[in-house]
């Protein structure tokens, strides 16, 4: 079973050598805190740390250590250095370690240590991770991935649901430009208020649509997506993922990345977004070969292609068998509806919206059936709403 490791070190290829040697198993990296440690522990359900240590630093690096076992004494430490330096190993033991490995060991040799911790590790109790989200994600930029993004949002929302639709797709603010919305509370800014990140900043400062669903989408000027740290992506869906019943995130066009891939591994379901056309299909392949390489978890992928015309070569079934994925949706062109619902926006029912949303039908299907039940509410909050 796929596990999640959280590695605190300065040193990127040392992160890049765990990582490689941790294969299929998800390490994130916290480079702040011991708090920001433990609550990616409380997010993840992750109980193996490890931290690297070096001659400069190794006083606070043994703080640390000492701080997450006073906290947590159930999580288990490792300690990571270069195997010459006998006093590493020794504080990093002293501080609270249960081991230590160092760098350039095999991979094999990693693999089993983690698995020996882990039958001697007592179970830590954790929150269960609740996957609740939907990735539309493909290697070409297209101003569509985001008006699929929307037409599934929207959809999932006038189901009941309480949905959060992050676009960070490019070109940037397409789904704000489709839902008619004007630039407000950004994904930015939720990066920013992360620790207070509650209800009432949710209902007074995110940007709504009329139909309820809720908007956080990315800005000229703002860091890559790939500049932003993995930890903060997980704790941000963690957050999110305890306000909202449902979200829907586009990442089309961003380019592959460490980041990307971790996020891919918080959803319910992943739809790798495409068109027919062959240089399309081939940067699409490229990456997907990458994160078969790279052990990325896609039992719960599927493809989803649009602009299909039946008449023109290669067919969908054709793609699905090439790119390896189920079939989920391919979406006719309609370039007079898609137009109309870009330049109108979706502000009425029926229309040139209610005919293209019949086209999504089978995506809103395949995601309703896929996204965990949500837990029934608490009795509180029945009778709470029963005399509002």
């Amino acid at each position: 079973m796929e596990q999640t490791f959280i590695v605190y070190s300065s040193n990127e290829q040392d992160i890049d050598w765990l990582r490689n040697a941790l294969i299929p198993h998800q390490v994130l990296v916290a480079d702040k805190s011991a708090g920001e440690i433990l609550s990616l522990c409380d997010a993840t359900g992750a109980s193996v740390i490890f931290v690297g240590m070096d001659t400069h630093d190794m006083t606070r690096q043994c703080n640390l250590i000492e701080s997450l076992l006073a906290a947590r004494p159930l999580l288990t430490v490792v300690g990571m250095g270069d195997g010459l330096e006998n006093e590493l190993i020794i504080n990093a033991m002293r501080a609270g370690a249960r081991d230590f490995i160092v760098y350039g060991m095999r991979s094999n040799e990693v693999m089993g240590l983690v698995h020996r911790l882990s039958q001697r590790t007592p179970a830590v109790p954790a929150r269960p991770v609740k996957k609740n989200a939907t990735l539309i994600y493909g290697a070409q930029s297209s101003p569509d991935a985001a008006l699929a993004s929307v037409m599934l949002a929207t959809g999932l929302q006038q189901q009941g649901k309480q949905v959060l639709l992050i676009d960070l797709g490019s070109p940037v603010g397409e789904a704000q430009e489709t839902l008619g919305l004007e630039p407000g509370f950004s994904f930015q800014d939720a990066l920013r208020n992360l620790k207070r990140l509650d209800s009432n900043l949710i209902e007074s400062a995110f940007n709504r649509h009329q139909s309820g669903l809720c908007l956080l989408t990315g800005m000229h000027g703002d860091p890559e997506f790939h500049q932003i740290s993995s930890t903060d992506h997980y704790l941000l869906q963690a957050a999110l993922n305890q306000h909202f019943d449902h979200v829907v995130i586009n990442l089309t066009g961003q380019q592959d990345s460490e980041q990307l891939r971790s996020l891919a591994g918080m959803c319910s379901q992943i739809y790798w977004y495409t068109d027919q056309s062959m240089s399309c299909c081939k940067r699409n392949l490229a990456v997907l070969k990458h994160w078969r390489d790279m052990g990325v978890r896609l039992e719960h992928a599927g493809l989803l292609i649009d602009h299909y015309i039946s008449q023109v070569a290669p067919d969908k079934q054709a793609m699905a068998s090439t790119f390896e994925l189920p079939l989920i949706a391919a979406i006719a062109t309609d370039p007079v509806n898609r137009l109309k619902v870009k330049n109108a926006g979706l502000s009425q029912k029926g229309g040139a919206a209610g005919n293209l949303s019949r086209a999504y039908r089978p995506l809103m299907s395949q995601t309703l059936k896929s996204t965990p039940q949500a837990t029934e509410k608490s009795w509180l909050k029945r009778v709470t709403e029963a005399f509002s």
